[in-house]
């Protein structure tokens, strides 16, 4: 990656996004969940930032890689690489000897745990003959799953690449924290291993986002911004909306909680991200 020193780099954005991340690792949504019911209407919602998370990838593999023939060679070797690496892993891994993407083994957690695809089915087969802002519109999708999908293709739109970079190094699903796993482990030993490959996503997720991605995602950024101070700026800001986006989502969900299960249980729901 570039060496070249600047009066920004990613300790800055870490700083910077250092409450935010707080809030995510504490939020009111991970001591909600206690039961079955509760944990499949989180997965029901979580699916469409699963999707997403890919259509983010592939939006910065089509930037920092040559994916149309003729082939030419791209700037910024390391990051192609990275992109390339990380592309395998999301949409090729390899669960019980078979070749899946993390989406698709998401889908088949969702049915081992009875939890209702149709939604995102729905989502994925109108962009077939759609666009994805038509596709958002017509299709029967939870609102906070909408809006947060609406904001990554946002982002991708503006085809900055810095930009993206940055939501999706600081957007990640490393932002779940242990207790959520736990609480996974015991549901999936209470229910005879309904959870299973749920807990499997998750386990995978946190053990290449800490030992290799996380790290090599983190000098994509430096890679993207280079010595430019305002694409380092844009950054920053794209890494907070992404924190911000993923605050509204685990807000929606918690309503959802609450709305349907939770009440009864005295939890009280926190004020809507952005008010007090």
């Amino acid at each position: 990656m570039t060496g070249t020193q600047t009066t920004f780099d990613v300790g800055m954005i870490e700083a910077r996004i250092r409450p935010l991340r707080d809030r995510l690792a504490t939020h009111g949504l991970y001591k909600a969940l206690k039961t079955e019911q509760q944990l499949r209407v989180f997965m029901e919602t979580h699916v469409f930032a699963v999707w997403d998370f890919m259509s983010l990838l592939k939006g910065l593999q089509s930037r920092l890689t040559c994916v149309s023939s003729p082939w030419v060679p791209t700037a910024l070797p390391e990051s192609r690489r990275f992109l390339n690496e990380i592309v395998l892993g999301e949409e090729s891994d390899v669960y019980e000897g078979r070749a899946i993407s993390h989406f698709e083994l998401y889908l088949e957690a969702m049915e081992q745990a009875g939890a209702n695809t149709s939604a995102i089915r729905g989502l994925i087969a109108k962009l077939g003959s759609s666009s994805v802002a038509e596709a958002l519109e017509s299709a029967a999708i939870p609102a906070g799953a909408k809006a947060f999908v609406q904001a990554t293709f946002g982002l991708i739109d503006t085809g900055k690449v810095h930009a993206m970079a940055a939501a999706f190094t600081f957007g990640r699903e490393d932002l779940i924290p242990e207790m959520f796993s736990a609480l996974v482990r015991d549901l999936n030993q209470q229910s005879s291993g309904r959870f299973g490959t749920f807990l499997w996503y998750l386990e995978r997720h946190i053990e290449v986002d800490g030992e290799d991605h996380g790290p090599l995602s983190l000098r994509m950024v430096a890679d993207v911004c280079g010595s430019d101070e305002r694409k380092w700026e844009e950054a920053a800001e794209a890494a907070e909306a992404a924190l911000k986006a993923r605050l509204a989502l685990w807000d929606f969900v918690l309503g959802e909680i609450l709305a349907t299960n939770g009440a009864a249980s005295g939890f009280k729901s926190p004020p809507p991200y952005g008010h007090s």
